[in-house]
């Protein structure tokens, strides 16, 4: 396991080092200088595997809001070719959302809805975060290209692995409000969103994604 840690004031790194020294092997931190943003986290923790010749690689929040025990069901299907990319789809087979304002909930559903309607991309959980990547997916894009850092960073994952031709598979989960901490959505998250996207599409009709 590795955790991605931007200076958190609330020990998380002193937490991580504690449980690292007790399983060695098992646990990594990766720690960073201040709030350098959500995308380049996670491509900084896929060079981190891919360096390390790992052949799955997951990424979860690590709040809780993701349950660790869904992840031989997200594991599995890559594992087995039966899929390139598993998605922790919080909108199929109906809304497995808990303890969410309808404010929330509203603008995460819709987002969606948008996001399917401008890329024609088959997501129906497009921002969602507990992924699941075979390496190949990961070696076959070139990070340097991927500018989002917000949660748009998590729909242009989705948009490039589809437009190569990987097969996405959404795998049903219920995701549980954090109890602790806060989120980091904030209106200029959304606005990069909004904007990303058709950015996403536009690149892709002229060929230059």
């Amino acid at each position: 396991m590795l955790v991605v840690d931007d200076g958190s004031p609330d020990g998380t790194s002193d937490v991580i080092r504690d449980m690292a020294e007790a399983y060695p092997g098992r646990i990594a931190l990766l720690e960073r200088s201040g709030k350098l943003g959500l995308g380049t986290a996670y491509l900084d923790g896929f060079r981190y595997a891919l360096d390390r010749d790992y052949q799955i690689i997951c990424g979860m929040d690590a709040d809780l809001s993701h349950n660790p025990d869904d992840l031989p069901r997200m594991i599995e299907p890559v594992q087995e070719r039966r899929a390139d990319m598993a998605i922790g789809s919080r909108y199929v087979g109906g809304v497995r959302i808990v303890n969410w304002p309808l404010s929330r909930l509203m603008l995460s559903y819709f987002a969606g809805v948008y996001t399917r309607a401008i890329t024609r991309m088959r997501v129906r959980d497009v921002t969602a975060g507990f992924l699941c990547y075979h390496r190949r997916v990961l070696e076959s894009l070139d990070f340097g290209r991927i500018k989002s850092n917000g949660y748009s960073f998590l729909i242009e994952m989705k948009f490039r692995i589809w437009r190569k031709g990987y097969s996405l598979l959404e795998i049903p989960i219920i995701f549980t409000e954090r109890t602790e901490g806060q989120s980091k959505m904030s209106k200029a998250i959304i606005r990069e969103a909004a904007v990303k996207v058709w950015e996403f599409r536009c690149r892709d009709l002229f060929r230059r994604l």
